[in-house]
């Protein structure tokens, strides 16, 4: 349902952003509201000013695999802006406000910025090298390595010497992620966490010791 814009929210976007979002509607999503469905028409992209969407797909057997998470700053669904199908399903994973934006607002707007035109291809390639990236990962690496690279690219350093992941992923989440079942998963983290490599922490998972590359 739509909602009054507080000052801040649209104001806290970056500059690129922000003069486009005052063109859109913001919107209140509840928790595991679904925002797009993979396989369907869609024209309107979705502008990220609080809160947290994924991005995933589905297999016939109901398996997921995620393409990423999403928080402030960022938007989703430029993949259809040309007329094709949804190419993934986008849900909440906390209460979230975005701003909706149609295609024909999006082509005013770079009509008016062209510049904007740049940034948009910018991220349809930078997230297609990324998808590219992770299905090499999926064909190339074993469960365990894509774990460790999982790990890795989350992980930020802390002034201990510990990398702490400040974010709370379930074992499924990770299953998701990396295209294997959430047992698979679950082994591999307690082992990891025996041999004192990692360690749940109240901010999320810490990283305790450099990750073997092997197992």
């Amino acid at each position: 349902m739509p909602i009054a814009s507080p000052p801040s929210a649209i104001d806290s976007l970056p500059d690129s952003l922000r003069s486009l979002a005052r063109r859109g509607e913001l919107r209140r999503y509840r928790k595991r509201t679904v925002l797009i469905q993979e396989g369907e028409q869609g024209d309107t992209l979705f502008i990220i000013v609080s809160g947290r969407l994924r991005v995933f797909a589905s297999g016939d057997k109901g398996r997921e695999i995620t393409y990423g998470t999403y928080g402030p700053g960022e938007y989703v669904g430029e993949m259809s802006l040309d007329g094709g199908s949804r190419s993934a399903t986008v849900i909440t994973e906390a209460s979230s406000d975005c701003v909706v934006v149609t295609r024909r607002t999006l082509l005013q707007h770079i009509a008016e910025r062209p510049e904007f035109a740049l940034e948009l291809l910018a991220k349809v390639i930078r997230r297609a090298r990324a998808a590219t990236l992770s299905a090499k990962q999926l064909a190339l690496n074993d469960v365990y390595g894509r774990l460790v690279m999982l790990l890795d690219s989350l992980a930020m350093a802390q002034p201990n010497g510990a990398r702490l992941i400040g974010q709370r992923l379930t074992h499924q989440a990770m299953a998701n992620r990396l295209g294997c079942s959430r047992e698979m998963v679950s082994r591999l983290m307690k082992d990891l966490e025996t041999g004192g490599y990692v360690a749940p922490s109240p901010e999320g998972l810490a990283l305790l010791r450099v990750l073997p590359v092997r197992w």
